[in-house]
This record gives C-alpha cells, structure tokens and sequence, in this order.
C-alpha cells in the first residue's frame, strides 16, 4: 500500500480525480514528462506516492531543447532524479534549437510520443496546470480564438498511435504545486526563460494575470481554468452534432452526385459537394463547424475565420455565387441546393 506517512490533501484530491474523471487505468505503462521545474517535479512525486496502489509502471521523459547554456545540467538533474527514485529515464535532444513556442511544444510531443511507442508505454502524462489554463485561455483570447482554442488544454486525448495524452492536474495551480514541493523538499530547476518577457506567455504569466489578480479577481487563474472546463464539455457537443450533421450533408449530396440536372461540377472527379439546404436551417455555431470540418477535410490544413465565414455565407446565397480561389486554388461554387468545391 501506498506510505500514508507522505499522504497529503494533494495526494487525495488527484486519487479522487483520476478515479472520478477516469483519467488513467490500474495497471497502466506511464510515461511522464519532467522538466525539473515546480509542476512536473510536483506531477512525478503525487504518481510515484499513487504507483503501488494503481500498480503502474512509471518511467520519466525529458526534452532539451538547447535553448539554455545549463540545459545539459538540467537533464542531468532529471537523469539523477529518475535515478533516485529506480524509474527508467528517456532524453531527447534537440539537433537544433526550436525557433519558437510553437515549435518546440510540436517536437517535444513529437520525442515524448516516439519514446512512449519505443519502449512500449500506452499514456503520456504532463504537468500542465490550471495556471497553464488560464494563461492558455487568455493568450488565445487575445489572438482571437474561438471556443476551441479557449478551452485547449484537455484532461485527457489521444495522439499518435493511440496513445494517451493525459493531464491530472488541470483543477491545481502552480500556488499550490510550489506548495507541494516545498513541503516535500523536493528541489526546483528554476528555468531562467520562464522570466523571459519576450515569450508571451510569460509576460501574461508574469504581468497581466497577477495584474488581474490585484484589480478584478484574487482567484482569477480558478475562476479562467472553470471556464475553459465549461468550454471544454460544450465544445465536445458543438463538433460531435457538427460532425453528423456534416455527414448528412454529404451523404445527400453523394446521392445526388450522379444527376444530371445538377451542375457541371458534379461530374469533375475530385470536386466535393455539400448539401446546404440541409444546412439553412441548421444554427450558424452548426453552419460554421460544418463548413470548417469540411474545408479541413478538402484542404488539408487549418482553415481561418475567414475563409470559413466566406463560404458559410454561400449556404443562403444566392445560385451561381461563388468564392475567389481558397490556397492551392480551389473554389467554391453553388448550384441550386448544392456547394461543390473544386480543387485547383
């Protein structure tokens, strides 16, 4: 059984929560991602307490990106605690360093999902936080995300090959990680670009969320990590109804693919067609998620607001209407009940 000697509310509130959110599984093969900093260090510590009752089987990744003159230091304090505490260690290095944010959150989960699938564990866990929430919400807010980007950071997903991505502590914040750490004397790699204001995310970390926290909200990180959770379950429905309302919508227009009285573009082998008479009806939150789905299908990259708000518009315009070329050149077109879009 687990030591309750180092049992702590913490501890507690995570046991409840997986069990509760059915997060992870008795039994499982977990592989976890460690920086060395409050979150992960905090994340490694409450699984390793939680392993012989859950009975998993733990290991601890670690990314360098090269971004740091102590980034090699840095693995090697990871590298030391897996050590300590008999867990199997994985560390990727960057060739290059990552250009940006963006970049290396994408070649981290790339290296994290190619350890997993080597050496055979089926659940990767972070340590993201509902600080990590909050700051997620506010930075795509500010670059005008809809719902989608708003509630971003999921408890639970799956990525390459089916493997898990899963993340306990979405409903703790980083207060309360330091917290943990401290009392249980584990030592923090502080990471010097965490203060670096050129990031964004630390200038939101760093000045606007505690300038909320003084002027409108002491609980503001909470209070935002609530609403991407309430976010998180609406989203969920909104893509599900537009994913079958989509498939209606083709369904109709693949029967009807083969009738002549329809527009020349039916007969153009790579052209997709929609149904948009099944679409008039439909609430514009529907319309739009139709359309963005289907232009997603069809173009093979993220469509913006703007292209999908183009040829939202032509499920109500009027036959004939049509769109300047979307990138690759491909166009829209309507005729009668139908949106055929034509590839370049």
């Amino acid at each position: 059984m687990t030591d309750h000697s180092t049992w702590t509310p913490l501890h507690a509130r995570i046991h409840r929560t997986l069990r509760s959110r059915h997060l992870l599984e008795r039994n499982q093969t977990i592989l976890v991602a460690v920086s060395g900093g409050q979150d992960s260090l905090c994340l490694i510590k409450l699984l390793l307490d939680l392993q012989q009752k859950w009975e998993w089987q733990l290991g601890i990744a670690h990314c360098d990106h090269r971004w740091r003159s102590d980034s090699q230091a840095n693995a090697n304090y990871v590298k030391q605690i897996a050590t300590n505490w008999h867990l199997p260690f994985y560390c990727y290095t960057a060739k290059q360093p990552p250009k940006s944010e963006a970049a290396a959150r994408q070649w981290r989960y790339q290296a994290f999902s190619a350890i997993a699938q080597t050496n055979g564990y089926n659940c990767i866990v972070t340590g993201h936080t509902a600080s990590d929430r909050a700051e997620t919400l506010l930075y795509n807010l500010i670059r005008g995300s809809g719902a989608d980007g708003l509630q971003a950071l999921t408890w639970r997903r799956s990525i390459d090959s089916g493997l898990l991505l899963v993340r306990p502590l979405l409903d703790v914040t980083r207060t309360e990680t330091a917290q943990f750490c401290q009392d249980m004397q584990l030592t923090v790699w502080e990471d010097a670009t965490n203060q670096d204001l050129k990031y964004a995310r630390n200038r939101i970390r760093q000045e606007l969320l505690p300038y909320l926290q003084t002027h409108f909200n002491p609980q503001v990180e909470s209070a935002l990590a609530q609403t991407a959770e309430l976010l998180q379950a609406e989203v969920e429905y909104l893509e599900q109804a537009a994913h079958q309302l989509r498939l209606r919508a083709q369904t109709e227009a693949s029967r009807a693919g083969g009738k002549s009285n329809l527009s020349p573009l039916a007969s153009h082998p790579s052209s997709l067609q929609l149904n948009r008479h099944l679409l008039q009806t439909a609430p514009l939150a529907l319309q739009r998620r139709v359309i963005r789905q289907w232009l997603h299908q069809a173009l093979s990259c993220t469509p913006s607001f703007e292209q999908i708000e183009k040829l939202t518009a032509l499920i109500t315009a009027p036959s004939g209407s049509q769109t300047d070329p979307f990138p690759g050149g491909a166009i829209a077109q309507v005729e009668k009940d139908w949106i055929w879009l034509k590839p370049g």
